[in-house]
């Protein structure tokens, strides 16, 4: 037997796996890493994080990704080299974690490596008769694996797309797996650059669990404060944005998109919610010299109200879930009181509740992914559409 292949049958059949998550979302910040003790599968999942930390990002590195995320006019050398000096970089930045943990490659089962999205392309986006859903996410899953000598399994999002999905959200299989609660409603709200949901029904009935993005988090407010405030890349603590006031014209402009109507799930990305997109609102709206600050409020304002208007399309304006939360944007003080006003019946908590650092998270849910690619099998989410019901992951081996 292949010994790569041996160390797979051996990891299946522990009682429990050390798997890294990572997770390096649209904010282009860092590398989320989180150490996860699992055990179990399906309904059986059981999820304990042993470690975490974020890895900030360079300067230059930022530059590099930028330079092709999101960017219909990118450079495809300089995407073909990012695909390798990403994972690289990803890699390095394991082995130095795993080290300040105490622990070598051999006590890890695998790595779960979400990637860098540098490009989501929905049909419902691109608009392009007869073309697929499709997506993107670089850093080569085989890099990884061959620099840390630890398995690694990347690359999710296309088994979605494959089995007719749009490639996102994903956090439906984790949050259903861990967080899932019989007699209560809950709504798993993580604000990344896209804020996106979970519905967790209170009867456990996992044909009517779904995840939806809907719409912008934190990325139209980052891009306008990395163009308009050098040196800043985010406003943080809301400081801009609480020193300006809603413009109301500006703001029913932003609410324009069709995207916005559309059912759930769906997906979307920078491609749509960008500085392009809101310089379109303000010259529909009159509003290109009112002051940055303004422009910010309005920004946080709309962040709140798609969120609220998604909130309240699936549960009703009087209903009252419980809402965890995680992600950047809920440390947003201003964000977070306009979404707690706007949701009065709901009552607001955060994963750390439920035993998980809300900032591992995303990070925790791709290795709870790999686990179930590793020893679990699909989850029947009833064949809806745009939940298939599947196990993602392209496994790459050390050597």
């Amino acid at each position: 037997m292949n010994s790569n292949i041996k160390k797979i049958f051996d990891i299946v059949n522990q009682p429990e796996r050390l798997i890294i998550g990572l997770m390096s979302g649209t904010s282009l910040d860092g590398l989320d890493i989180a150490l996860c003790k699992i055990s179990g599968s399906g309904a059986d999942t059981k999820v304990s994080v042993l470690a975490f930390k974020t890895i900030s990002y360079s300067n230059e590195f930022k530059a590099d990704i930028k330079a092709v995320f999101s960017r219909r006019d990118a450079d495809l050398q300089l995407v073909c080299i990012m695909n390798e000096r990403i994972a690289l970089v990803h890699a390095n930045m394991i082995l130095e974690a795993i080290e300040e943990w105490g622990k070598t490659a051999s006590d890890i089962a695998a790595i779960a490596s979400h990637g860098q999205t540098i490009f989501h392309a929905p049909a419902s986006l691109h608009r392009m008769p007869g073309y697929p859903n499709a997506t993107l996410q670089i850093g080569d899953g085989d890099h990884i694996a061959v620099t840390t000598g630890i398995i690694t399994i990347s690359d999710f999002r296309q088994k979605h797309v494959a089995a007719g999905g749009e490639g996102a959200p994903l956090a439906v299989y984790g949050d259903y797996l861990i967080f899932s609660k019989k007699g209560q409603n809950r709504v798993m709200l993580n604000i990344g650059g896209i804020a996106n949901f979970t519905y967790l029904p209170g009867d456990n009935d996992a044909a009517k669990v779904f995840s939806t993005d809907v719409g912008p988090g934190n990325t139209m407010m980052d891009q306008y404060v990395q163009k308009h405030y050098p040196g800043l890349y985010c406003d943080k603590d809301a400081a801009i944005a609480s020193l300006g006031v809603v413009n109301a014209q500006l703001l029913n402009a932003l609410m324009q998109t069709p995207f916005l109507k559309m059912d759930f799930p769906k997906t979307t990305g920078p491609e749509l919610f960008n500085l392009q997109y809101l310089e379109n609102a303000q010259m529909a709206s009159g509003t290109l010299l009112i002051k940055k600050e303004d422009v910010m409020a309005t920004l946080c304002s709309f962040s709140a109200r798609v969120i609220v208007n998604a909130v309240e399309k699936c549960f009703g304006r009087e209903a009252d879930p419980v809402i965890y939360m995680s992600g950047g944007g809920m440390h947003n003080p201003l964000l977070l009181k306009k979404i707690k006003a706007g949701l009065a019946n709901a009552r607001f908590s955060t994963t750390a509740e439920l035993d998980i650092n809300p900032d591992a998270k995303e990070a925790v849910l791709f290795a709870v992914l790999a686990n179930e690619t590793l020893v679990g099998e699909p989850i029947d989410f009833g064949g809806r559409p745009g939940v298939p019901s599947v196990c993602m992951g392209k496994i790459c081996l050390p050597y």
